[in-house]
């Protein structure tokens, strides 16, 4: 079988953002590491598709605002190995209901995190919103705050970054390249892929939807559901105005049963326009394969009803319009999953989305459990589930 003889440290199946950190991290500490992607390298039909991603430091669950703290410093690290900025603060906003519970969290139990951590944050009312940061008509209870070190990742600059740096340290990245499956062993993991076979010590399994079907053939069932989420730019009526990123939180209705936020400018791409997307789980994917990348009408419809109603600086007619794969707990409150596979434990794999933020610490993780089946103390307290 062509490839068969090759072995490697690390085997990488998913050449997304942590993918592309597991193979960075791994080759970086001198190890030889293979990384299959099914598709094109850098493509938006997965869940690191599309232009940018909030960044964010508050949580309902302190665990994960530590996490997100953790991860700082290999941010730094990965910014000055490249000499490009991947994370720019330009402010995160949270609005709404306070005592509203979502999957994004709840603004009232977010600021205590903030306040036990001793983290900057300002509490604004309804009208203040309105006033500092363009939006219109929000019922008079609403409340929020603003805290200034959230802003938005430049997504394809950190997948551009990762992959550089894997590949400089000697990765070996090979794109277009499905894997079949898993054949774990005492001593390594057979992959079986359409272009033959290798063997590595370990794998770290961070393909997103295509996570499930190779877990599930190894025993394990994670319960996950994959939904095609739509977003959509906008035109803004005076380019001179911005918006920090922002989430509104709102009861749902039957009519409309999606949550809302955006972005302000991007700081590395068109001046005109802001992206504005609805957050929904009502529409889970019965196979990934069936995602069209364009949204549904209805979701559109409300979106832009939304944005006719409270962002009055921007035209409600959307000047484009896509879908983002992510995979998400079928338990609403879960946050994303990592670990081993039991009784396959050379086998770690990552999967869920909302985890851009993490992505350089999840790689390290990544292949630490792989490697050494643990992971340091500090950041294993943190870890979802720990």
């Amino acid at each position: 079988m062509a490839n068969a003889d090759r072995t490697f440290d690390v085997a990488v199946i998913g050449g997304g953002a942590v993918g592309l950190a597991a193979a960075w991290q791994a080759s970086a500490a001198g190890l030889s590491v293979v990384l299959f992607e099914r598709g094109p390298l850098f493509h938006d039909n997965g869940s690191s598709g599309g232009a940018e991603r909030q960044w964010r430091v508050q949580y309902s669950e302190e665990p994960l605002a530590r996490l997100v703290l953790a991860s700082v410093p290999m941010w730094d690290r990965l910014e000055q190995a490249i000499d490009r900025p991947l994370i720019h603060r330009t402010g995160s906003l949270w609005f709404g209901d306070i005592d509203q519970d979502s999957n994004e969290g709840q603004i009232r139990a977010a600021a205590d995190v903030l306040e036990r951590l001793s983290l900057r944050y300002e509490w604004l009312g309804a009208r203040d919103i309105e006033k500092r940061y363009g939006f219109a008509d929000l019922p008079e209870h609403y409340q929020g705050f603003h805290q200034p070190d959230g802003g938005v990742i430049d997504v394809r600059g950190t997948l551009w970054a990762l992959y550089t740096l894997a590949v400089a340290s000697g990765a070996e990245i090979r794109p277009q390249v499905t894997v079949l499956g898993l054949e774990p062993t005492a001593a390594d993991v057979e992959v079986a892929t359409v272009d033959g076979s290798v063997r590595a010590r370990a794998v770290v399994v961070a393909a997103g939807a295509g996570t499930t079907p190779l877990l599930e053939a190894l025993g394990l069932r994670l319960g996950m559901r994959t939904f095609e989420m739509p977003s959509a730019y906008f035109r803004l009526r005076d380019p001179s105005v911005d918006y920090p990123t922002w989430f509104a939180f709102e009861p749902t209705t039957e009519a409309d049963d999606a949550l809302y936020y955006g972005f302000g400018r991007n700081p590395w791409g068109r001046r005109d326009v802001v992206r504005v997307a609805p957050d929904s789980e009502a529409h889970p994917l019965p196979d990934a394969a069936q995602a069209t990348g364009v949204p549904r009408d209805d979701d559109l419809r409300g979106l832009s009803a939304w944005v006719a109603r409270h962002l009055p600086n921007l035209e409600p007619t959307p000047l484009q319009a896509s879908t983002c794969l992510v995979t998400l707990p079928e338990e609403h409150h879960q946050a994303f999953r990592v670990g081993r596979v039991p009784g396959a434990e050379r086998v770690v794999y990552c999967t869920s989305g909302w985890i851009f933020k993490f992505v350089p610490m999840l790689g390290q993780v990544c292949v630490d459990l792989a490697l050494r089946g643990a992971v340091a103390r500090d950041v294993a307290d943190l870890l979802p589930g720990s």
